[in-house]
This record gives C-alpha cells, sequence and structure tokens, in this order.
C-alpha cells in the first residue's frame, strides 16, 4: 500500500487528489476540536464510553472522540451512515425506489438526496437526543438573562448543521479527492481516538511497571487479530463460469473462462453496526425518557455490555444481520439470469433456476462462516471486560475494539484499490496517447 502512495503522488493529477483529500481530513480534525457552544460534555460522556459498547460510546467512536469532547462536529458520520442503510433497506422493500436505483446516473443522484433528507433528519433527532439526555451538562449561564430552551434548541441547530457540515466533507471528498469520503471520515476518527488511548495507556507505565506487560500481550493480541481480519476480508469463494462461443456477423464472441467470486465477508462490518445499534437503542430511549429510574438499572444489570443476555442477543443478531445483508448484496437470481443471457453457465450446473439455486446454496454456505467470524470478533471486547479487571486493559480495549480494526482494514483495502484504478487508468490513458 505504502509503495502504491508513493508511485501515486509522482502522478501531478494524483497527488493534487491526495493533497485535497488530506487537507479537508484536516479540516476535519479541526471540527472535531471545536468546542459546541453552551455544551460540555467531557464529564457527562466519561462513564458513557467505558466499560463496554454503549450507543453513545458506538457514536463516540465513529466521531473519533468529538462527541465526549463537546465539539460542533459531535455527531459525525453517524447520522448519514444510518440513513444509508435505512435508504438501502427500503430500497429492497419499496419496488418504486428499487426501479428508482436501475435508472443509471439519475436514479443515483436522486437516491444520494433522499439520503441526505434523511441524514439531515436523524441528525436532528440525535442532536435532541444528546441534548435530552446529557440536560445537565448544558450550560444555562452560557447566555445570561437567555431561557434554558432557547440555549438548548441552539445546541441542537448546531449539532445539527455540524452533522450535516459532516456529510458535505464526505462528498467533497468523494468527489474531488481519492477513496469513500464518509469511510475515511470513520477511519481518521478512529486513529485519532485510538492513537490518544494508547499515549496514556503507555504513560501509565511510567507510574506502573506491572502494565508493562498488559499493554505487550495486548499488542501481540492486535496484530493477530488484525492480521485474522485482513486475512478472513481477502477470502473469497471463485465459482468457474464458462461463455460459449457465439458467432455475431463477422465475429465469435465468448469461448472465454471466468469466475464469480463470492466474499467469505461481502456484509463487511454492517452486521455488527445494526446489532450493536437495535441493542443500544432501548438505552438511548431510557437515558432521555427515564433517566436515572429502576428501568435504567434494571437494564444496566441485565442487559449491559458484560451482561451474558446482551452477548448472546448480540451474537444472534449479528447472525441475522450477516445472512439477510448478504441476500440484499448478492442477488442470486440476478446474476443467473444475466449469465443465461450472455450465454454462460456453471459447469454440471443447468441454466436458470438450477443455477440460482447452486448459487444460494454455496452462499448461504459462505455466510454462515463469515457470520461466524463477525460473531466472534463482535464478542471479544465483552468477553474481554469479563475475564480482565484491570484499567489500562480496558483502556486499550476501548482504544481499538475489533469493530474499529475491521472498518480500519476494509476502508485501508478500499482506498488502496481506489488509488490502484485511478493509477491504473492514467498509465491506460498514456498508452493511448
Amino acid at each position: 500500500m505504502f509503495k502504491t502512495l508513493i508511485n501515486a503522488f509522482k502522478i501531478k493529477d494524483l497527488r493534487k487528489k491526495i493533497l485535497i483529500t488530506l487537507g479537508l481530513l484536516i479540516l476535519f480534525r479541526v471540527g472535531c476540536a471545536l468546542p459546541c457552544p453552551g455544551l460540555d460534555l467531557a464529564d457527562a460522556m466519561a462513564g458513557q464510553t467505558s466499560g463496554g459498547v454503549s450507543f453513545f460510546s458506538l457514536m463516540n467512536l465513529l466521531s473519533g472522540d468529538a462527541l465526549s469532547n463537546g465539539s460542533i462536529l459531535a455527531l459525525g458520520v453517524s447520522p448519514y451512515i444510518t440513513a444509508s442503510i435505512v435508504i438501502q433497506l427500503l430500497t429492497v422493500a419499496i419496488p418504486s425506489l428499487e426501479r428508482l436505483s436501475k435508472q443509471g446516473e439519475d436514479g443515483r443522484r436522486k437516491i444520494s438526496f433522499y439520503t441526505r433528507i434523511a441524514a439531515l433528519v436523524l441528525s436532528l433527532a440525535q442532536a435532541i437526543g444528546i441534548v435530552v439526555s446529557f440536560r445537565s451538562s448544558v450550560n444555562e449561564n452560557y447566555l445570561p438573562g437567555v431561557p434554558l430552551w432557547v440555549i438548548c434548541a441552539g445546541v441542537v441547530l448546531v449539532l445539527t448543521a455540524g452533522g450535516m457540515f459532516t456529510v458535505w466533507l464526505g462528498e467533497r471528498i468523494t468527489q474531488l479527492g481519492i477513496g469513500n469520503g464518509m469511510s475515511l471520515l470513520i477511519f481518521v476518527g478512529i486513529i485519532s481516538s485510538s492513537g490518544t488511548a494508547i499515549s496514556n495507556a503507555i504513560g501509565s507505565v511510567k507510574d506502573d511497571l506491572s502494565h508493562l506487560w498488559t499493554i505487550i500481550i495486548y499488542v501481540v493480541a492486535l496484530v493477530a487479530i488484525f492480521g485474522l481480519i485482513v486475512w478472513i476480508d481477502s477470502a473469497e469463494r471463485r465459482v468457474g463460469v464458462k461463455y460459449a462461443k457465439q458467432i455475431k456477423g463477422r465475429k465469435m464472441y465468448g469461448g472465454q473462462d471466468t469466475f464469480i467470486p463470492i466474499k467469505l465477508n461481502a456484509s463487511g462490518v454492517m452486521p455488527i453496526i445494526f446489532a450493536t445499534s437495535l441493542l443500544t437503542l432501548p438505552q438511548l430511549i431510557i437515558n432521555i425518557f427515564w433517566p436515572q429510574s429502576q428501568a435504567e438499572v434494571w437494564y444496566q444489570t441485565y442487559m449491559g455490555t458484560n451482561s451474558w443476555a446482551y452477548i448472546v442477543l448480540l451474537a444472534l443478531l449479528i447472525l441475522a444481520f450477516a445472512f439477510f445483508y448478504a441476500q440484499i448484496t448478492f442477488d442470486t437470481d440476478d446474476i443467473s439470469r444475466r449469465m443465461q443471457q450472455q450465454g454462460g453457465f456453471i459447469p454440471g450446473i443447468r441454466p436458470g433456476r438450477t443455477t440460482s439455486d447452486y448459487l444460494k446454496k454455496i452462499s448461504r454456505r459462505i455466510t454462515l462462516f463469515g457470520a461466524i467470524f463477525l460473531a466472534v470478533i463482535a464478542l471479544i471486547p465483552s468477553l474481554a471486560f469479563k475475564a480482565i479487571d484491570d484499567a489500562v486493559a480496558a483502556t486499550l480495549i476501548n482504544a481499538f475494539s475489533t469493530t474499529g480494526l475491521m472498518i480500519i482494514v476494509s476502508v485501508a483495502l478500499e482506498f488502496d484499490k481506489s488509488l490502484s484504478a485511478q493509477m491504473l487508468m492514467r498509465n491506460y490513458k498514456g498508452f493511448l496517447d
């Protein structure tokens, strides 16, 4: 990857795109450091982002500690990601949206507009949820003589505007830079927040040398998990396909052999985000409507991130969402129909319905192994918290969660592929010229 980056930097157009991407990412991190007027979440978020996964800790992870800092970009890319997921699911459920998604560039532009509208609504809802949940963190004396509800409304507007500004930054990176802008914003946020936590853990070694072994064991486990994620992310099953020779006019087409790649983990980290968001949503609702009540105590005791009920439900939901997402992203009926139209077939399998059933069978088996991998990866932090009672270890586990590792790996590989594709396109252009 570094070699590809160095070679790309030698090309003027790519160097310009890389610098634009870096500039916009720096602008995003500057926005994450600017405090939101009238809001101080440092003390309130300390208990929410430690000791496991919650709705707010997930938002804080995706925003790169912007939420715990109470910055103007505290919402991060979370509203846009949720909106994208909702629109993608509705595209499968609503026929009109499905037809719109197949109308080429114009259809994608309209779906992108609907996604931005949904992101605006979710940004407003999440901003209201933050202000209501952490109402004690709103500075009543920020504007003397101004009613508290006016200050809260101003905080909501600033947070909502910050969320939409993050969406704008991501879209500009996608258009003017290299790679997917939203993914790169998440990547930079996770790296920055993890770097801060790791530096704090290393600083604790000066006070107590016993923490040194904890850090060494953590680094070894981190490298092993990182390698496993990279290996699984690149693993795929290749189904061989042959195309019959076709004579059209005076030319002969087809006759070549190819394959259909079915990735072991085609859904990426989405099932983990789905399952975690669904399990932590009741906690957000309880914090808003019944703060410091018996319901909150009961939920933390029996459904907290360290409880066995949470671990079992998280594993089951990840398995369910992995199979559901695989059916959405890998349409075997459409693949079988296009293969039949182009004269392609899988050796030993009849074209048409039989091919579709055969691909579904393979997809289910591969998805099962991928879903088990995701469940194990997602449960590592909860199981580690139950087994380890050490403050430094807990800080390190929160710093580089397995969910964050998967996001980092997938974004890094995606960026490398985008950069390689840009270089290949320019090489072809120079060859043709």
